[in-house]
Formats: structure tokens, sequence, C-alpha cells
């Protein structure tokens, strides 16, 4: 049976429950908190998350598989504003993807280019070795 939108609204969720749900530790959940991207209800010592932070804790995720630093993650996330369309956030996300795909396109320059003078090297290593060996 599917719930309904005030009964979703109404869903909280514990750090076991997110935890479990995302595939992370409780203390990876809870650096977040302290560095301000989640801010959890409080009932004693239990914190008790928000649809709202769910969905936080999700981006916060995907930024990071998608290479970006907390500090990024935070900004664009902050960014929501679907009475606007989200425009700005999504033009800040593109921007940082544009950033990440260079660096990374970068990064396989580099290990090409390492690649190609590693097979040099083997090459000149075997041919000396060839050499040390034959009668």
């Amino acid at each position: 049976m599917k719930s309904s939108p005030k009964q979703a609204e109404n869903h909280v969720y514990s750090i076991s429950d997110l935890s479990r749900e995302f595939g992370i530790t409780t203390r990876a959940i809870r650096f977040y908190e302290d560095r301000g991207l989640l801010s959890p209800e409080r009932r004693g010592q239990a914190r008790i998350y928000s649809p709202e932070d769910r969905v936080r804790l999700k981006l916060i995720l995907r930024g990071k598989r998608l290479g970006f630093s907390l500090d990024e993650s935070r900004e664009i996330i902050e960014m929501y504003d679907p009475a606007h369309g989200n425009v700005e956030q999504l033009q800040r996300l593109l921007q940082g993807i544009e950033q990440k795909r260079a660096q990374l396109q970068q990064q396989l320059r580099d290990i090409q280019s390492l690649m190609g003078e590693l097979d040099e090297a083997e090459s000149r290593a075997r041919a000396s070795l060839a050499k040390n060996i034959s009668p």
C-alpha cells in the first residue's frame, strides 16, 4: 500500500535507518552533522532525521561520488530554490561537473603519458637484461 504525501511528510528516520539505507557508518552521518550538513531533531539522546535530512544525505553522497568536496556539495545543496526552478543550483552543478570532467581528462592524459614512459622503461630494461643473459 502506498503512503499518502501526508504520511511521507511525517516519516522520520533514525541514524541506524539512514546508515543501513545508504550503506555508510553512523560515524559518517555524525561527521556530516558536525559539519553542519545535516541537522536532526534531538529526542533525548536519539537523533531524529527528517525526509529533508535524508535527501540532503543522498545529495552529499552523490556529490562525494562525483568528486565534489563537502563545501562544494554544501554550496550546491543550499542553492535549492524550487520556486525559481533551481536554475542557479543547476547552473552551479553543471559548472562543477565541467570542472571535474576537465580535471579527470587531465589526469587521464597524465596516466597515459606515464604508461608510455613505463612501457619504454620496461622495454629498455628487458633489452638490457637480454644482453646480459645471452652467452
